[in-house]
């Protein structure tokens, strides 16, 4: 049985965003349904749904909880509260390794378009 996979994604560089150096205390904890070659399995998200979890943390705001979610071929955060903001939707992560070393982008739900980069990918 395959399990989950504990990814951390943290803030690489967006000099754009005010962020040259990206930050390490600005990012996300997912417990992501990873295949063998570490893409996203729709499958295994499926029968563990409830498990796939993510936590964002920034240094100055209370971190926040939410799930991982999955429509079609695209993935996003979702949080259940108001002031959580929308869903955060990640590009093409459908077709990307999350391995250590590589990157990803999601939009905010205030809307900021960041790049973080995988730090972790460790089996749960």
């Amino acid at each position: 049985m395959t399990e989950l996979t504990r990814v951390i994604l943290r803030l690489g560089r967006n000099p754009d965003a005010g962020y040259p150096d990206g930050h390490d205390d600005y990012g996300y904890v997912i417990q992501a349904p990873l295949d063998a070659n570490g893409k996203l399995d729709p499958a295994l998200w499926r029968e563990k749904r409830d498990q796939c979890t993510v936590r964002r943390f920034h240094p100055h705001e209370a971190p926040s909880d939410g799930w991982l979610r999955h429509r079609g071929k695209s993935w996003y955060f979702w949080y259940d509260e108001a002031d959580e903001g929308d869903e955060e939707p990640l590009f093409k992560l459908n077709t990307h390794e999350l391995r250590p070393g590589e990157y990803v982008t999601l939009r905010e739900g205030d809307g900021d378009v960041l790049t973080f980069r995988v730090t972790e990918a460790r089996r749960v």
